[in-house]
């Protein structure tokens, strides 16, 4: 695969900040801003691997709802057994054809469902072992988030899992301030400008609301799941997984 171009999207001063959208200027640096922006991101992909080698079950679905460029399904693809199947649901098409981009140089050789669809809406989950939200419950409207963890639950089998990595807020007022400060020092050091910085918080501001971390294992244990445990925490980043 070639080289994913450096993350220049929030560089140049802008006169109005828009709304943050996964259009094709994203895409196209996706994996670089996302590895950049986000804590151990690397290590966040090896521990989703490690967990879903102990639920996925052969001749099941695992779905990754906001899939995006597909990095979740490349790092499971060689250690997954063929007979699972993978089912990958973003609103971007941008974001789809850079994943098929990455699965073909990757010589993927396993059925790959990818579909464009809002999951904001109703999903029809079936058969599911494994069920991924990667970043991706943060970007859902709040009214529409106990319904969507609702249909996974719903279309996991038995002992099925449901894997949740979430940008969180602070538990407390005077956490959260700090937590955010030493996120913001990360980005510095993974070589964001404070324009790029202010820019991009302020992209996001009306587009990813964060809950709590108590918060998202409170609205995962009224869904059903019957075992619910962090398995990742890096200031105000958490991972959480879910078995039904």
């Amino acid at each position: 695969m070639s080289k994913t171009p450096s993350d220049q999207v929030f560089r140049e001063p802008r006169d109005n900040v828009s709304d943050f959208r996964f259009d094709k200027t994203v895409a196209t640096v996706f994996d670089d801003m996302v590895s950049r922006s986000v804590p151990f991101y690397g290590e966040i992909q090896r521990m989703v691997v490690e967990l879903s080698e102990d639920f996925a079950q052969p001749g099941t679905n695992v779905y990754d709802l906001g899939c995006s460029s597909g990095t979740t399904f490349a790092a499971l693809n060689p250690v997954l057994d063929k007979a699972v199947r993978f089912v990958g649901i973003d609103n971007s098409p941008d974001m789809l054809d850079k994943a098929r981009e990455k699965f073909a140089a990757l010589n993927f050789e396993r059925e790959v469902d990818l579909q464009v669809a809002d999951i904001n809406d109703r999903l029809d989950i079936q058969n599911a072992s494994i069920v991924n939200l990667i970043l991706t419950l943060q970007f859902i409207r709040p009214l529409r988030r106990e319904r969507l963890i609702a249909d996974c639950y719903r279309g996991l089998n038995s002992r099925g899992a449901l894997i949740l990595v979430e940008k969180v807020l602070g538990e407390d007022s005077l956490f959260n301030r700090l937590f955010i400060d030493y996120y913001y020092d990360m980005k510095r050091r993974h070589g964001y400008s404070e324009m790029e910085i202010s820019q991009k918080r302020e992209a996001l501001e009306n587009v990813l609301i964060p809950y709590k971390l108590l918060e998202n294992r409170e609205l995962l244990l009224q869904a059903g799941f019957s075992s619910v445990d962090v398995f990742f925490k890096w200031y105000n980043f958490c991972g959480i997984i879910a078995v039904k």
